[in-house]
């Protein structure tokens, strides 16, 4: 068995020095990728830690190498709830979706007690039905509510 091995200390880096030495702007990565500029520059920022599945394989496609090599660098952790803590998980969302655009409301992380960053999703559902879901993640540790 093969031991990993990182090259870069972050998912951050080693998605900006691969972009770089394949001589592609972030625009041009987004555009391989089939993914938003948005996405590229929060993910080589360090904003995005955690990557979906589509996600990763997109940008895996884009940067020509190994789905696994570009899940070394992500952070993932993952939490085990129990029943009370699963309750706990929906409360946050609830208090996401009644806090949206409360400024000097904080929300702490359930794992680390450190501050947790929300925002809320609009999306829309097959019958064009407005559909809300709060996203979180922490600040510090890799909990998050997707």
């Amino acid at each position: 068995m093969q031991k990993e091995v990182k090259k870069y200390p972050t998912l951050a880096q080693f998605v900006s020095e691969t972009r770089e030495k394949l001589g592609l702007s972030q625009t041009g990565l987004a555009k391989r990728c089939n993914l938003t500029i948005d996405e590229i520059a929060n993910i080589e920022s360090g904003v995005e830690l955690f990557l979906s599945s589509t996600v990763r394989q997109k940008l895996a496609k884009g940067l020509k190498t190994s789905l696994g090599e570009v899940k070394i660098y992500e952070k993932n952790e993952d939490f085990h709830f129990t029943n009370q803590g699963k309750a706990d998980i929906d409360e946050l969302k609830n208090l996401i979706l009644e806090n949206e655009g409360n400024k000097g409301f904080v929300l702490l992380c359930p794992v680390c007690r450190n501050k947790l960053i929300t925002r809320v999703a609009k999306m829309y559902d097959l019958e064009d039905n407005l559909m809300l879901h709060p996203k979180a993640r922490c600040s510090k540790c890799p909990f998050q509510i997707t």
